[in-house]
């Protein structure tokens, strides 16, 4: 039995869910969010609870009930809460700016990158050396956030480049003399 599947999703108060067939929609503070499950699992929606429970016990029905609850778990998180990831740039000269919908980075490249903020998500820069990257989509949040760390990787020997916050990076040891 999946011990993720068997729990019910609850539906905390502003929230409001509807199933119909394989697809749930949830409406919150944060905007509306839906979900198409295959048709391996059923999803039923009992006043404020959402229970997600296999059709059969092949192996791909016990894969798909824990991942069909953890994403229906997402979206009422994504609607209420959001997503949010934050970075951190290190090194010197590397600093960040919003600039309207675009987010300029210099990463002491001999030009300046500008990378182009999707639908959805919500890129602020606090700092010159902080970005946080906010969105009710999980995928989307975490997929942004990758694709801007992407363009300067913190490096093993000084660790310059952009990072998640509170990510460790395994530091080497540079040439003895």
């Amino acid at each position: 039995m999946s011990r993720i599947g068997k729990k019910p999703v609850e539906l905390p108060s502003g929230v409001s869910a509807s199933v119909s067939g394989q697809t749930i929609e949830v409406k919150g503070p944060k905007g509306t969010r839906n979900f198409t499950a295959t048709d391996d699992v059923t999803i039923t929606l009992d006043g404020s609870t959402v229970t997600v429970t296999p059709r059969g016990t092949s192996k791909r029905a016990r894969q798909q009930w824990g991942m069909a609850r953890s994403m229906v778990a997402n979206l009422v998180t994504g609607v209420t809460a959001g997503f949010k990831k934050e970075l951190e740039i290190q090194g010197v000269g590397y600093r960040a700016a919003m600039n309207g919908n675009v987010l300029k980075l210099s990463l002491g490249y001999s030009h300046e990158v500008n990378f182009e903020v999707p639908e959805g998500v919500t890129v602020t820069s606090p700092k010159q050396t902080e970005i946080v990257v906010e969105g009710t989509d999980q995928q989307l949040v975490g997929q942004v956030a990758a694709n801007i760390r992407e363009w300067r990787q913190p490096e093993p020997y000084k660790g310059k480049g952009i990072r998640y916050k509170g990510e460790f990076i395994f530091r080497k040891e540079g040439k003895k003399k």
